[in-house]
């Protein structure tokens, strides 16, 4: 793998049980697989958290990583969700916002501002999200929002 140049931030979260084991053993695993990604600089603790939109579910837990790496932003979206799908996501006949074993997304890449029919970076609803934000402000709290011109810290703050 070439050396890694550009960090990107990735959530992740589960709130079902799978193969792996229980909701923290998926992040694990989901961390694990990662790895073969690039270079993981920082992960977050694990937050649980209510479910957001579609409720009847189970709580979530949520963390955040930051991983260096060589992979172009839509390559980086295309193996995280292959990810999800080696490790039982189906999100063809799932819910929206419902139950899952894994759920990958990616947040930021550099300071790249990207719109395409398959990504759009930033992540579009990342700074309305503490369950993303007080992750992510535990190991990037300085990282910069390339459109909200905010760093994270900040974003979180203001959902407060």
């Amino acid at each position: 793998m070439p050396e890694p140049r550009t960090t990107a931030a990735i959530a992740f979260g589960s709130n079902l049980s799978s193969p792996f084991g229980d909701p923290q053993a998926n992040l694990h695993e989901a961390l694990r697989q990662l790895a073969t990604l690039g270079a993981i600089t920082a992960v977050s603790t694990f937050h649980a958290t209510d479910p957001v939109g579609y409720v009847d579910q189970p709580r979530f837990l949520n963390a955040t990583a930051l991983l260096k790496t060589p992979l172009p932003p839509l390559d980086l979206l295309r193996a995280l969700l292959a990810i999800e799908h080696v490790m039982g996501r189906d999100r063809t006949n799932a819910p929206p916002k419902g139950p899952r074993i894994i759920d990958l997304d990616l947040l930021l890449y550099g300071n790249l501002i990207l719109h395409t029919p398959e990504l759009t970076l930033p992540h579009l609803a990342m700074h309305q999200r503490a369950f993303v934000l007080a992750p992510l402000a535990e190991i990037a709290p300085t990282m910069l929002h390339p459109t909200q011109h905010r760093t994270i810290a900040q974003l979180l703050a203001q959902l407060s």
